[in-house]
């Protein structure tokens, strides 16, 4: 069980995130943080506890005016301009002695009371706003061209409101990267948690797939795979849910197994037995890697983003270079033909277990409240 901070236990601490509708990587990190403070409540634009873990549905949840909205943990990024002005529409403000949001999108901009502190853990900048328009909006001219005015709102509002944080934490030096060049800030580095208590390898692995756990997004890259393993004809198996779910269903082969949203305890069998994970997208950072590595399992990931930081090359998987499915397809064929070690491979994700994260938190929460100047040398967890 992982121990925390003897002086967390007299914080009085609110959390923040930008909304509640599944148990991705960013929900994971939120899971740990109201593990280590079981009385902080959580405030976001809206949520559905039935699609988050007990852990954080046992959390006094405080929602926006959204949450009345029909439809809206479904139909939510339709109202994407909406939410600047909702994350404060909430029936109280954060506080207590510090505010700890986890945003990529809006979570940063919470006002806290006067006195209380704001520590920001930044899955990235907003990303719709910065960088990957080409894949959210499908590269079509029109759509670019009406999509120009609001991005370019969202990012001067995006960057105005980075100010209300006291301290920012990044995941990845891929995120500490945006954080520098569109906040002009110099954020610490703490990688977010994964349980390799929980995720560990089968004694007897069935190999006899690959697979696929992502949510169902155009940046994601999923529709990529797909054509790779229409050439490569072996099965995948792809698990998640999202806007693109049905379009790629349409273009999937036959060697292609859809199965949409599957609940943790069926996820974690299927790392377990998949033969490799398969990661198309370039990632702020990707828990999804390090959960498969974590069972022993190697990793086909493309050369770029937080993949670089979380899989080493020849040792716990294999790289891509470009985007295309030929590339993609002989990458997966390289790492088929290896003979993996997989103590080596749990070995490595294990040094990304929640003991360091804990450890990268306390360091960053005791700086925040003692208002030490953001910029110190770069720290790295672990």
């Amino acid at each position: 069980m992982t121990e925390y901070p003897s002086e967390w236990a007299g914080l009085d601490v609110s959390l923040g995130h930008d909304w509640l509708t599944g148990m991705r990587g960013g929900e994971r990190v939120l899971e740990e943080l109201c593990r280590a403070f079981p009385n902080a409540p959580v405030h976001a634009l809206f949520a559905d506890r039935s699609k988050v873990s007990d852990v954080i549905s046992s959390h006094e949840i405080i929602t926006s005016r959204l949450q009345s909205v029909p439809g809206i943990t479904s139909h939510y990024r339709a109202m994407l301009p909406l939410f600047p002005l909702a994350i404060n529409s909430r029936p109280r403000r954060p506080d207590g002695d510090l505010l700890i949001s986890c945003s990529h999108c809006v979570a940063k901009a919470l006002k806290p009371r006067p006195g209380t502190r704001h520590l920001c853990y930044c899955f990235t900048p907003m990303r719709y706003a910065w960088a990957f328009q080409r894949e959210y909006l499908g590269g079509s001219a029109v759509r670019s061209i009406l999509a120009r005015p609001v991005l370019a709102a969202l990012r001067s509002w995006d960057r105005s409101v980075s100010d209300r944080v006291d301290r920012f934490i990044a995941i990845s030096e891929t995120v500490r990267a945006r954080i520098r060049a569109f906040y002009k800030r110099e954020p610490d580095l703490v990688y977010p948690p994964v349980d390799v208590a929980r995720f560990s390898p089968s004694p007897d692995p069935q190999s006899s797939f690959d697979l696929i756990v992502s949510a169902l997004v155009p940046y994601k890259r999923v529709d990529l795979a797909v054509a790779a393993y229409r050439e490569l004809g072996t099965p995948l198996v792809v698990v998640g849910a999202g806007t693109d779910f049905d379009s790629i269903s349409r273009i999937a082969p036959n060697n292609v197994r859809m199965l949409g949203w599957r609940p943790d305890s069926e996820i974690l069998d299927l790392y377990r037995n998949c033969r490799m994970l398969v990661f198309p997208g370039e990632e702020d950072f990707g828990i999804v890697p390090l959960e498969a590595q974590a069972c022993g399992r190697p990793v086909v990931a493309f050369a770029r983003g937080g993949a670089t930081e979380t899989v080493v090359d020849g040792v716990t998987g294999l790289f891509f270079n470009e985007q295309t499915p030929a590339a993609l397809a002989d990458c997966v064929r390289r790492c088929a033909e290896r003979r993996w070690d997989t103590t080596a491979i749990r070995a490595h994700a294990q040094n990304f277990g929640p003991d360091p994260f804990i450890r990268g938190m306390a360091e960053s929460i005791s700086a925040t409240l003692n208002g030490s100047p953001q910029g110190s040398p770069p720290r790295q967890t672990p």
